[in-house]
């Protein structure tokens, strides 16, 4: 399977375990030393694990997305060929006299990129959350028609 589909052709995946352990002043240190902006995103990307599956006819993107509504999600194309499925997740309402004793389940922003192969269709693309599973099913672009040999009239002199 193509690296590129799972979204790991990217240079952030080569310096991902420096940033995740990075804080703003240590950040400054490195040479070229990314963006807040760019060390949030690629928190948030890190922490969205995905499955890619390929289907004769299509492309599916299936991201848990447990207690989130259909409204905290967001899926687009970028430029011509980029998937984007982001959004967040909020801690939820505390009510008077409680308070969190542990609190293991990520909140925050969550955020996927991937570069869609060429065959991809971008302008049929559907999403779907049920069970707390989204899948973003990609439909494939037909195969290109093989051109068929012009044949060119000999004509006498």
């Amino acid at each position: 399977m193509d690296l590129r589909i799972l979204g790991m052709d990217t240079p952030f995946f080569n310096t991902l375990p420096h940033m995740m352990d990075a804080n703003d002043h240590e950040a400054d240190k490195y040479i070229n030393a990314p963006t807040t902006t760019y060390v949030r995103d690629a928190k948030a990307m890190a922490s969205t694990p995905a499955d890619v599956k390929e289907y004769p006819s299509s492309y599916a993107f299936i991201i848990d997305m447990p207690g989130l509504k259909s409204g905290d999600i967001e899926v687009q194309v970028e430029g011509d060929n980029v998937l984007v499925i982001s959004g967040e997740r909020k801690r939820g309402e505390e009510k008077e006299g409680a308070k969190y004793v542990r609190m293991e389940r990520r909140v925050g922003k969550f955020m996927r990129k991937f570069v869609l192969p060429e065959n991809a269709n971008t302008d049929a693309i559907s999403a779907v959350c049920q069970d707390g599973v989204l899948t973003v099913t990609v439909e494939k672009l037909p195969p290109p028609e093989p051109k068929k040999p012009k044949t060119i009239e000999v004509k006498v002199a």
